[in-house]
């Protein structure tokens, strides 16, 4: 049970530091082909919603990105069980089409399975992320 923990939290840390890289395919070799990436927001969030497989998560990476510029991007702990490993952090963004910053927590809850992650699921503040993206 150890083993598998620390096995999903080393696939999560390695995802985030490619991420953190903008290492598209280091990140993608941390996925499984099937993996679910949910955001749970709100229509008129650009990336809101269910994204699947490897090129659907790289899709929303780069909704994010054709979207925002991101200013700040802090992880404060990671919290890891079996094959569950959540993550709480922050972020700073500058919305593009507006220039609003947008400043939020949010939680990340990701699932791995066979040393890949097979689904992740975020959770923010998505009504402030919405007012902002409406101005």
């Amino acid at each position: 049970m150890i083993q598998e923990t620390v096995k999903a939290l080393t696939v999560v840390q390695e995802m985030l530091t490619a991420f953190g890289k903008g290492d598209l395919e280091s990140l993608k070799q941390t996925l499984s082909e099937d993996t679910v990436w949910i955001y749970h927001g709100v229509d008129g969030i650009p990336y809101n919603g269910t994204y699947q497989g490897k090129e659907g998560a790289v899709n929303f990476i780069m909704n994010i990105m054709n979207n925002v510029d991101i200013l700040d991007f802090q992880i404060t702990k990671m919290i890891a069980d079996q094959n569950t490993v959540v993550v709480l952090g922050s972020e700073k963004q500058k919305i593009k089409n507006n220039s609003e910053v947008l400043e939020q927590k949010w939680v990340q809850v990701y699932t791995v399975e066979n040393n890949l992650i097979t689904r992740l699921e975020e959770f923010s503040n998505t009504a402030f992320s919405f007012q902002l993206f409406q101005r």
